[in-house]
């Protein structure tokens, strides 16, 4: 879910549909909107030597697109084994059980109320699945549930809303945590200096193809939006909509609902550091 505060910047892009690594392919989801951008990216990862395949993220209750996931799979000689998700906001999950129903396969997620069969997922998991492997990583802060997924043969993440392909992530108060998204934006950005992580696979957008600068450029971001926050507390601007018209007034009126929601995830960080 794309952030209504973004900086202008970031580079564009078109739906990526199709696109990918060389173990993962995009079937991009029909619900586009200013909070999806293009829409919601469920990506089908696999060795490409294998007849096995995870699914991240089905996306909505769309059945002509969850159908055309599986025809997507069946097209490149792969059966559904597993489906993960990065968390559990509708236009990630809401299809994952009618995606189980049709796949007969379990669904995994960080959250026990998503999960359909007997395992959940973790921290440090590794899942092996037709000699694929994906390594569980924990990224909260647009949610308390949200992972992403280390695909360490492609030197590439599979980051959900954690990281997007255009704009910034929304962090919405009060599921959202701003120190919380910190530390992941800094885990996510070891990754690409500790393992060689490359490129990002996001859950809206096109692939990234220079993980560290935008996890970069994320934190630049996060950092310039605090000052302005802070600098408007000291000016007299205590509320969320006092701070959200006086730091937001360029962006449209319409998204000032949701901005109002980052600001309050803003002004507790800012609160819990002593900083206002």
């Amino acid at each position: 879910m794309t952030d209504p505060s973004a900086l202008p910047g970031r580079p564009l892009g078109g739906p990526i549909d199709g696109s990918g690594s060389p173990r993962a392919r995009c079937v991009l989801a029909p619900n586009p909107s200013p909070m999806t951008l293009d829409g919601t990216n469920t990506w089908i990862v696999g060795e490409q030597d294998s007849d096995l395949a995870v699914v991240l993220d089905p996306g909505p209750l769309d059945e002509g697109h969850l159908r055309n996931v599986i025809t997507t799979a069946e097209r490149a000689g792969k059966r559904v084994a597993l489906t993960l998700l990065t968390h559990g906001h509708p236009d990630h999950a809401e299809g994952a059980a009618r995606f189980a129903e049709l796949t007969g396969t379990p669904v995994r997620a960080l959250d026990p109320a998503l999960r359909l069969g007997d395992e959940g997922l973790a921290a440090g998991d590794v899942i092996t699945t037709g000699g694929l492997e994906l390594r569980v990583v924990a990224t909260p802060g647009h949610t308390a549930d949200s992972l992403s997924f280390h695909l360490p043969a492609d030197r590439a993440v599979l980051t959900g809303d954690t990281l997007l392909g255009r704009g910034t992530t929304m962090v919405a108060h009060p599921d959202g945590r701003l120190g919380d998204y910190l530390d992941s934006l800094r885990r996510l950005r070891s990754l690409t200096v500790d393992d060689g992580v490359a490129t990002v696979l996001p859950g809206h957008g096109p692939v990234l193809e220079d993980a560290q600068g935008a996890v970069e450029f994320y934190l630049a971001h996060r950092a310039n939006r605090l000052a302005q926050v802070e600098t408007a507390v000291e000016a007299g601007h205590r509320t969320a909509q006092d701070v959200v018209a006086h730091v937001y007034a360029d962006v449209d009126r319409a998204l000032w609902p949701a901005a109002q929601l980052s600001v309050r995830a803003q002004l507790e960080y800012l609160t819990e550091r002593g900083l206002v």
